[in-house]
């Protein structure tokens, strides 16, 4: 008699390996037939092995899936690098945010100002307004202000806020192409990718006219040629130093700082633009 219980119940337990039902039914009876019967420790270890070899079937499948995904966002993130020597972007990461903010808060729909203009058509002040403004270092760097990143992070030790930006205007481009504006450690380290991506397959000059196009300058407003064309009512080609100074002057929040309102903030910093500009010799 218990000869027959044993082969009863090895044998309900086998079938339950080779022909499950459904996952948690299975998992329930293995448990009940494990613990119940003392046979159930024989067939215990079997089990653990199948489900390890398992496990480590699906974790090779997944690291073989990651392995692939990253070799692709390599790759991909490299080409579109590489395309900007003569391509346009259509659209930013930065202006794809603002239509998904106007969705979230259910406004209506706003069309992007945006307008891409070649970088012999902007005027020189333009460029000489945005380096003294953003990245006085830009063309001695390969991408990280190292000096500006260390005083960052020592002031943050001293008092504990949160830190200012020390982002240089390839930087910017990199988180206004590909990225959002929020603030984590995945954002930066791609931010850090791209930057460095940027550097590698672009001239400097390339990055600031792309940065020059894209940057937004107020409310679904991107670009020198648009805000020149609303704000001065002229082309970006006939900018001004004044008009380009106020222009870069608002970059660092242009949802507030208005270049048709300034307010007296906006004015002593285009000021203090200019004195930059002539110090460094534009």
């Amino acid at each position: 008699m218990p000869g027959l219980f044993l082969w009863l119940w090895s044998g309900a337990y086998l079938r339950l390996l080779v022909f499950p039902a459904k996952q948690g039914f299975r998992c329930h009876l293995l448990t009940v037939l494990t613990n119940v019967w003392p046979v159930g420790a024989i067939f215990k270890r079997c089990d653990l092995a199948a489900h390890n070899q398992l496990f480590s079937g699906h974790a090779l499948r997944l690291w073989g899936w990651l392995r692939k995904g990253l070799a692709l966002f390599v790759l991909g993130s490299v080409v579109a690098c590489v395309l900007l020597n003569w391509l346009p972007p259509a659209t930013t990461g930065m202006m794809l945010y603002r239509h998904l903010e106007d969705a979230l808060e259910n406004r209506p729909y706003q069309p992007m100002d945006y307008r891409w203009i070649n970088g012999q058509d902007i005027s020189w002040f333009a460029f000489a307004a945005v380096v003294a403004a953003e990245d006085q270092l830009f063309y001695r760097h390969h991408g990280f202000d190292w000096h500006s990143i260390q005083s960052v992070l020592e002031d943050f030790s001293e008092d504990g806020k949160a830190p200012r930006g020390a982002s240089t205007i390839t930087q910017q481009v990199a988180k206004n192409l590909f990225l959002t504006p929020s603030r984590n450690f995945l954002r930066k380290g791609l931010e850090a990718w791209f930057t460095v991506c940027l550097e590698l397959f672009l001239s400097k000059q390339r990055i600031l006219e792309i940065y020059l196009n894209i940057a937004e300058f107020g409310d679904h407003l991107f670009g020198i040629e648009a805000a020149s064309q609303r704000y001065f009512g002229i082309s970006a080609s006939r900018l001004s130093a004044q008009q380009a100074a106020l222009l870069a002057a608002t970059l660092p929040n242009p949802l507030n700082l208005k270049a048709d309102r300034p307010s007296r903030y906006l004015l002593r910093r285009q000021h203090w633009i200019l004195k930059q500009m002539q110090q460094l010799g534009h």
